[in-house]
Formats: C-alpha cells, structure tokens, sequence
C-alpha cells in the first residue's frame, strides 16, 4: 500500500481533526528548505511548494521553532517568513547553485519541493511530482528531458525519501525509476489558498465582458495538456452559442507548441492572468475543461471545484483519482465524447448545481494543511 497523508489507515475523522490541530513537534530533526522556487514562475509544482512552506513556516512560528530557507543569488522577492530564515547566496542561480552551492550548506534535512535536488545529497527528501517526462517525453524540450532523466534515478536511489502528489504517479514513478510505490509517500496537493483569492479585486472584468457561456481552459498548450483537442471543437460549441475561454502560455520547458488553434470567433485567449482573474474566470465559467493525457495531480481540478465551478475532465492517468464522482469524465482521445458532455452540462441546470455540491465536498480530501503535517512526520523517521 502506498503512503497517504491524506487518510492515514485507521485513522476516525475525530482523531484526524486532533491531529490537524495539534502538531507533534516531539522528535523532529533539524531542516532546512530549498527555496529555488521563489526564483521561478509559478506553475502547479511551484504552487505546492510555496502553500507546503507557508504552512511549515506558520507551523513552526506556533511552536517555537525555527528552520533555513536556502535560496540562489538574485532579487526575488521572499515572503515574510517568521519560522523559517531565508538565506540568500551571494553566487550562483538556478541549476548550478542547487547541484554545487545548495548541497555545503547545511547538514540538517533538506527538504526539496520541486522535483529536483542536489545530487550529491543522501539525507534529503524529495517531492516529484510526476514521471511525465518518461510516460510523455514529446512533450519537453530536449534539454529538460536529458536533465530529469539523468538527475531522477540519482536522486531515487540517493535520497532518504522520495514523496509525491498522488497514487498514479507514484506508480508511474515506480515503472521508471528505481523505486517501489509502497515505499513512496503520497503527499497530494490542497486547495485552501483559493479562498485567498478575490474575484472582487480581478481587472479582467473590466477589460472583457462574458456574454455568452464558455468552457475556461486553465494551463499552458503543452501536447500532454492536449488543449488543441478542445480547440477543435470551437466551431461545434459556436453553434451552440458557447465560447472557449483560455488562460495561461508556453514555458520554456515544453517543446513546440503543435497544438495552436485555428482562428475561432468564440476562442477568447486572455494570456497570463492573476490569481483574481483565475477566480472571477472560474466563478463565470460553465465548466473548467481538463483534457491531460497525463498529470501528476490536476491542480486546477480542486481549484475549480473549491471555488464552485463545474469540471470535465480526461478519464486518464491521475485524473479518477482526483476527481472521485464530482466531475463528469471523457477519453482524451475523444472529441466527440468531451462535446457530448459540455452540451449535457450546458442544458442542465441541476447537473452544474449537482457537480458544484460534489466538488466542494471533494476538495475536503485535498488540505495543505494535512501534507504539510505529512513532511513533518516523515522528516521524523528514523531512516532520515
């Protein structure tokens, strides 16, 4: 059985409300943070990572204790911290400061949060989020794909624990890398930051107006986010006077995008927009569309259905696992099955209220909270 924080085995809903609110701080080690992801765009990896250190930080300014947060040279802005001291490098950034600085740093625990660390490391934990790039390599450049396939067994066999964000890839990560799931803690993401959001604040609604239903597609075009798929229905969702709505772009991690859309007159793309935006989107829109060959977890799945928006997703990969019975659901190989749903959603009133009360009912499962209590508990194992 693969580790969960999520329901830990024999664990009654009165003890694990105990458990959330009285952190045993009893046996936890020294540690320390790698905080290259305050370096980078915000993406769901660095999401996890940031909502995981914000909950350790506030964990540890409760109790009293305090923790380094190890992070390259440069300006980024660091958030006000109270448990955890950031330590900023006078030399070096991105790959070469993590593998070649970060490592002499510190002997305590490091704690990496974003699927890499320091290769020379043993008593570190790891989170990676996903085996994407062995099950669908197509979808990165070259570069990215020869760096995490040569650093990931590394780590997998070097690092005192490995954890990851759902039971599919912990899976996946067994099939490629020298781990076995069993001994793979799944610690899964949470979805109270979207609370924090205020679609109040959002400009967006200022600059466009929404007069017809749309299906929003959140994330970049990446082939594994299969978004063309959905493009292609622009025309049939046209002359059912539904628009598609879609945010976000390509990083620089991904190949090329082969999944440009054809000029549509109901494809509305926004770019890169703010956590309001994403909110006032999510509350206007008809359904969040997720059509993922693969994922690792499906982020804006519980961000959907925590701010109430009705979700179809792909049928594939971790997607099941995440969404329960709180979504409907379609092969992402087929077109005409994801239009069959959007218009069942779109003619039924009752269905949207329906999806609306199952998602923020599963969402429960998903807390920052309890993973972030995951690490501490696993940070207090006797093999770290």
């Amino acid at each position: 059985m693969i580790a969960d924080a999520t329901h830990p085995p024999g664990a009654t809903g009165s003890a694990l409300a105990e458990r959330a609110s009285k952190p045993d701080m009893t046996g936890l080690p020294p540690f320390a943070v790698n905080g290259r992801f305050l370096t980078q765009p915000v993406t769901g990896v660095q999401r996890y990572a940031r909502e995981i250190t914000d909950r350790l930080d506030r964990i540890l300014q409760e109790n009293n204790r305090r923790a380094k947060l190890y992070l390259p040279a440069g300006e980024t802005p660091i958030p006000p911290y109270r448990g955890l001291e950031p330590v900023r490098s006078h030399r070096l950034g991105g790959h070469v400061w993590e593998q070649a600085v970060l490592p002499l740093q510190d002997p305590a625990i490091l704690l990496n949060l974003c699927n890499l660390g320091p290769a020379l490391r043993r008593n570190q934990i790891v989170c990676i989020h996903d085996a994407n790039v062995y099950n669908m390599p197509e979808s990165y450049s070259r570069a990215f794909r020869s760096l995490y396939r040569f650093l990931l067994p590394v780590l997998a066999r070097r690092a005192a624990a490995i954890t990851t964000v759902s039971h599919f890839s912990a899976r996946e990560l067994a099939r490629f890398l020298p781990l076995k799931a069993e001994g793979i803690t799944v610690l899964p993401n949470g979805h109270e930051h979207v609370f924090q959001w205020d679609a109040g604040r959002s400009a967006l609604l200022q600059k466009h107006t929404f007069a017809r239903p749309y299906v929003f597609i959140l994330g970049s075009r990446a082939r594994h986010k299969n978004t063309g798929m959905i493009f292609g229905l622009a025309k049939a969702l046209d002359e059912l006077g539904i628009d598609i709505v879609v945010t976000g772009g390509q990083a620089g991690i991904f190949a090329d995008d082969s999944q440009s859309a054809a000029p549509a007159p109901n494809l509305r793309f926004m770019g890169f927009v703010s956590d309001d935006d994403l909110a006032a989107l999510l509350g206007g829109a008809s359904c969040l569309a997720f059509p993922s060959f693969t994922e690792g977890f499906g982020l804006p799945i519980v961000e959907a259905m925590a701010l109430g928006c009705p979700v179809i997703s792909s049928d594939r990969a971790s997607m099941p696992e995440i969404c329960g019975d709180a979504a409907l659901m379609a092969p992402p190989d087929q077109p005409e099955a994801w239009l069959a749903q959007i218009k069942r959603l779109n003619d039924s009133p009752s269905l949207r209220d329906e999806l609306r009360e199952r998602g923020r009912e599963r969402v429960k499962s998903f807390s920052w909270d309890t993973s972030a209590r995951g690490y501490l508990d696993l940070m207090k194992g006797s093999r770290l």
